[in-house]
């Protein structure tokens, strides 16, 4: 194979490209759809943060302005806490609209995370939302699968592929040079829609060496999957006898690879591991959790042989002579044994969760939307698992906010003391003071990478199994 017939097709097909009529405004439209959608949705960001941070500030000033009162009520005053959009999520939104921003964290309960965008939108979300992402995995393939269809199926019934191996030509020079050309056609999409992205990237996130690695390997993954679509597109090009069966071809690929193995996968999915509603899992929690005890019942059996064990442990006949207070003890074991509880369900809950996941993104290694859907979503930190990252912190935030209320009550509160209402019972507001605010860390680019590692490997595949085609088949049809 000759390097310099290579780029030989690929100036001239670029140069054909261009000179279609309708090029220049496939190529102006697809990128004022990806520049409004990316400046868009930065505008939104931004908006986030500001709101995020504004609310953030509003509630720890409530929180330390709260009076001195007794610590169990202050665990049940509870806290809100906010999740801080990243960086990059503007360029690829992924799960971000379809799942809560705030949670409420309180004693004894694990609320769910509210106040999505699809749950504030009218149902047209549902439908999708266009971003620089959705423009560069589905639209720009779909424009390079029409520029492309004909790209050798038409040369061989106008004759001009005959007089092409005529001269010396080979057929993975063909390929690769015409692939190449339509990789460079590409570009003027792609490249423009990056550009501004990585613009608003270091206005957005400065110079974060995490928020840089995410976009750099970011740029890779597209430039790999646009090569492999525009290999894609060529080759089925020279095994189809017209342009006709090619571009069929080609629009059967994309509906299959866009609309109809990612739905399939995900019914798959939920028919293969079917998980409980939001109502189920809640009544199953509760009901093991009221079969272990209730730690509000002084009757519970199981509190009631706690209580015989710790008097027992400390050599005392009433709870009055132990050395710490009876209910912040009684409440810290209580919120222990519910929370074990909630997290083991959850637990098989997201492992179900994962089963279905699973059934998605193994698609990947036949599909290459799904694949770079994945990476791209990982990458930008609107995937799963940035989400549940941020849900983990937000229980362990609550967790560590009740008992340490309840820590304090065993402290600094007697025995002696019957209801929340004594003066006795009510702590200076510095406490309040010294707890820390809720800071949730974002999720490492090292465990974003190992999440979107079955995908970048199948994009891999795809682009060195599509190359090797055009360097190793010598005839996948005949020039005629």
């Amino acid at each position: 194979m000759r390097p310099s017939n290579v780029i030989l097709f690929l100036k001239h097909t670029f140069t054909e490209l261009w000179k279609r009529p309708g090029t220049k405004w496939a190529v102006g439209l697809l990128n004022v759809l990806a520049f409004f959608a990316v400046i868009t949705a930065y505008g939104q960001l931004r908006e986030q943060q500001e709101t995020v941070n504004d609310y953030r500030q509003e509630v720890r000033e409530r929180w330390e302005s709260n009076p001195d009162k007794h610590p169990h009520r202050m665990a049940h005053y509870g806290y809100v806490a906010f999740r801080q959009p990243y960086p990059l999520s503007f360029f690829d939104r992924g799960v971000d609209s379809y799942v809560g921003n705030a949670v409420f964290l309180e004693a004894h309960r694990q609320n769910t995370v509210n106040f999505s965008a699809a749950s504030l939108s009218t149902g047209l979300l549902r439908f999708g939302e266009l971003s620089g992402a959705l423009v560069l995995q589905a639209l720009l393939p779909l424009l390079i699968f029409f520029w492309g269809f004909s790209i050798v199926a038409g040369e061989r019934e106008d004759g001009k592929l005959r007089l092409v191996f005529a001269q010396g030509a080979t057929w993975p020079e063909v390929i690769l040079g015409k692939a190449a050309g339509l990789f460079s056609a590409a570009l003027l999409v792609s490249l423009p829609t990056l550009f501004l992205t990585g613009v608003l990237l270091f206005f957005a996130a400065g110079e974060s060496f995490a928020s840089l690695s995410r976009f750099g390997l970011l740029l890779l993954s597209y430039g790999v999957y646009l090569s492999l679509i525009c290999l894609l597109t060529v080759w089925v090009s020279a095994v189809r006898k017209t342009a006709k069966t090619a571009l069929l071809a080609l629009i059967g690929c994309w509906l299959l690879f866009v609309l109809v193995l990612p739905k399939v996968s995900q019914v798959a999915g939920q028919l293969l591991y079917p998980s409980p509603s939001k109502i189920a899992f809640d009544r199953m929690v509760e009901e093991e959790i009221l079969k272990q005890g209730d730690s509000h019942n002084p009757d519970d059996p199981y509190f009631k042989h706690l209580k015989d064990s710790v008097l027992a442990v400390h050599q005392v006949s009433s709870t009055k002579d132990l050395p710490f207070n009876y209910g912040g003890f009684i409440m810290r074991e209580g919120e222990k044994l519910s929370t074990l509880t909630f997290r083991d369900h959850e637990r098989r809950l997201l492992a179900r969760y994962e089963q279905q996941h699973d059934i998605v993104q193994r698609t990947a290694l036949f599909n290459p939307y799904v694949a770079i859907k994945y990476v791209s979503m990982a990458l930008a930190g609107t995937d799963f698992r940035a989400y549940r990252a941020f849900k983990d912190q937000a229980e362990s935030y609550r967790y560590e906010l009740a008992q340490t209320m309840n820590e304090l009550q065993m402290e600094y509160i007697g025995n002696n003391i019957k209801t929340s209402a004594d003066k006795r019972a009510v702590l200076d507001r510095s406490h309040w003071h010294d707890f820390p605010d809720f800071a949730p860390t974002p999720l490492p680019f090292t465990d974003s990478f190992r999440a979107a590692g079955l995908a970048l490997f199948s994009l891999c595949l795809w682009f060195v199994g599509l190359t090797a085609l055009a360097l190793f088949l010598r005839r996948p049809t005949s020039v005629i």
